[in-house]
């Protein structure tokens, strides 16, 4: 088949929006409806069709899981990390939100001429650091220049490959009412401390990125609990809000959060209220949510809480059959509000 051919048989849908804006890399509306409406329209298939951030190969002897991202946060080195660390640890949670164990990665550079040799390296010795810490190999990758001006210091792509754990059954489909949603830590960590930096925000003790690999908790859940886990997602892009709107709406449930059960560390509470953001949007790049069978959450909780990076993990809500589609939080006065999915961008460049 011809290109012309193919154009047209894939006429353009009529989109709401004529140009590409920073506000379509929110993980929010706006990129729903550009993913929607364009990508998986135009590349349908059977995985694809699923949404998640990987993907399950069935090969000869076994499964893999599958996944890249890329990588533009601004600016590259921030409180508690750097653009190095926060690609890999970013890919590895992404391979295992498949119910996966990590192996192996690819790694390319997009740098921009100019950019220091010395912040070069100190990038690269992070992203040693952090593929060492979560016992993941780099094995292949690529390196390109572009003139300056045409980039803004460096870019990362990472694509990272693993090992589909023997329990794991991850499938948005295996939802049912009645099913507890955990969090394993604090909410809105990285999105505030990227957003202080540019702000000049100062608080009593610098706030940090929660960037960190996921994947010892996530196996240790799989081992201990693999068929009663249905779902697990890292709130990247968009928060807590754009993903669960995400879930509520593929899986055609309602979702009911408890304000008083999510955990926000103080500063970060404080900051959001400064600056009248609500940390249910904010960007994370070091914690997961987990969708698990109500009989057996108290005890995932437990068991997440013996590592550092699950101290804080809670039981924050629960999925029904009600206001399908739609996430509601209860406050303590009894109140509900609906959470509705972010339409444009918070903060522009977060990971």
């Amino acid at each position: 088949m011809t290109k012309s051919l193919l154009h047209m048989q894939c006429p353009m849908p009529k989109f709401d929006f004529d140009i590409i804006t920073l506000a379509h890399g929110s993980g929010g509306l706006l990129t729903n409806q550009l993913l929607q409406s364009g990508v998986f329209d135009i590349l349908k298939n059977e995985q694809l069709d699923k949404h998640h951030d990987g993907a399950i190969l069935k090969l000869d002897h076994g499964k893999l899981a599958f996944s890249t991202d890329s990588f533009v946060v601004s600016p590259i080195i921030f409180p508690g990390g750097d653009i190095g660390d926060l690609a890999v640890n970013g890919t590895v949670n992404d391979v295992a939100m498949c119910g996966a164990v990590p192996k192996y990665l690819s790694l390319s550079f997009i740098i921009e001429e100019g950019l220091p040799i010395k912040e070069f390296w100190d990038i690269l010795v992070s992203i040693k650091y952090a593929a060492e810490k979560a016992g993941v190999q780099i094995v292949t990758g690529d390196t390109k220049v572009v003139d300056k001006g045409k980039g803004d210091k460096i870019f990362i792509n990472t694509t990272g490959i693993g090992l589909l754990h023997p329990k794991a059954n991850i499938d948005i489909d295996r939802i049912k009412p009645g099913d507890k949603l955990i969090i394993s830590g604090q909410v809105a960590t990285h999105g505030t401390a990227i957003l202080s930096v540019r702000e000049g925000l100062e608080f009593e003790t610098t706030l940090e990125s929660d960037t960190q690999n996921l994947n010892e908790l996530t196996v240790r859940l799989l081992d201990e609990f693999g068929k009663n886990i249905k779902l697990l997602r890292d709130p990247t892009r968009g928060g807590v809000a754009a993903t669960l709107n995400e879930i509520a709406s593929e899986c055609n449930l309602g979702i009911d959060l408890h304000d008083e059960s999510i955990p926000v560390d103080e500063q970060v509470r404080a900051a959001c209220e400064i600056l009248g953001l609500d940390p249910l949007y904010s960007a994370n790049e070091g914690i997961f949510m987990c969708f698990i069978t109500a009989d057996k959450a108290e005890e995932a909780i437990k068991t997440l809480q013996h590592f550092e990076a699950g101290k804080n993990a809670a039981v924050i809500g629960e999925v029904v059959q009600e206001h399908a589609g739609k996430v509601l939080i209860n406050n303590p006065m009894g109140g509900k509000r609906v959470v509705h999915m972010p339409v444009g961008e918070q903060l522009p460049r977060i990971c």
